[in-house]
């Protein structure tokens, strides 16, 4: 039975091993943050630039504002550069465009829907927002509509260069 056992489990072990790797090739990743709904996503590839509207997985720069992000809690660890976990955002502004600042964010003049900003987070720590201005080429503005989401408005523009591809929903929950 204990012989039985020890080849049984190393089995089981090394199929879980295979099951994920073959998961994380074929662009299945899981998300646990409360910015879009909990659950497995598919990583798509883009068929051209990102555009406005398109939900992305990026890879954030690694950078002192992630790395802040990261102790803090508002991101966890993974394979990314700095090895941050990649972010599940939508495209709200690209190269070029006006990102002006205030209570909430307007783009090109136009109000954001669900942007108003926040002085501290869920813990009472400081925030500090994005000071605002043209998105730099080869940036992207990055939004999600969750109110206490860690997005551009606190981070600002960050590389294209990032994006993994679309994401799209396959088993989703709201918590």
């Amino acid at each position: 039975m204990r012989r039985r056992a020890i080849l049984i489990v190393p089995a089981a072990v090394a199929s879980l091993i295979m099951l994920a790797g073959t998961a994380w090739f074929a662009g299945l990743r899981l998300n646990l943050t409360r910015s879009y709904p909990l659950g497995l996503w598919r990583i798509e590839p883009l068929d051209g630039p990102p555009a406005m509207g398109d939900l992305v997985f990026i890879c954030p720069p690694d950078s002192a504002a992630f790395r802040l992000a990261r102790e803090r809690g508002y991101l966890g660890r993974g394979l990314c550069p700095g090895w941050f976990s990649p972010l599940i955002k939508t495209v709200v502004a690209t190269e070029g465009q006006a990102i002006a600042i205030g209570a909430g964010v307007s783009i090109d003049g136009h109000p954001l829907p669900h942007s108003d900003l926040r002085p501290t987070d869920a813990a009472g720590r400081a925030l500090t927002a994005f000071s605002g201005g043209p998105v730099s080429p080869g940036s992207l503005f990055l939004h999600s509509d969750f109110a206490g989401s860690y997005d551009s408005r606190y981070f600002g523009p960050i590389p294209a260069s990032g994006v993994l591809g679309r994401a799209h929903p396959l088993l989703t929950f709201e918590p």
